[in-house]
């Protein structure tokens, strides 16, 4: 119930910022393997001069997909991104128990 909720506010959120005239994109986790903080429909909504709001990994790959949401939004074309790591290297990308995320970014229009 608390995911929903969290996700409702980030919709909100979004469209906020899209109604206000703000490029936003949004991220949303569409499957996970092994260690994930956040699970599968959680979302990020990451506005042009990238602030964010909600979640797809806890922190962890936060960074990278705010960097693609705002690539995204500059040239239109929507992301498919995945994130694994093994066991021996989880601590070098912080996924500290390994596993694999991946996310879907879309820039709303």
């Amino acid at each position: 119930m608390a995911e929903r909720s969290m996700n409702e506010d980030v919709l909100h959120i979004a469209q906020a910022w899209h109604e206000a005239g703000q490029r936003v994109a949004l991220a949303t986790v569409t499957a996970t393997w092994g260690s994930s903080p956040r699970p599968v429909g959680s979302l990020l909504a990451v506005r042009e001069d990238g602030s964010f709001e909600g979640s797809v990994s806890g922190g962890c790959i936060e960074g990278s997909v705010i960097g693609e949401a705002r690539n995204a939004m500059s040239d239109g074309k929507v992301r498919n991104l995945e994130f694994s790591v093994s066991n021996e290297t989880a601590w070098e990308v912080g996924l500290t128990c390994g596993g694999t995320v991946r996310v879907f970014v879309e820039p709303l229009s």
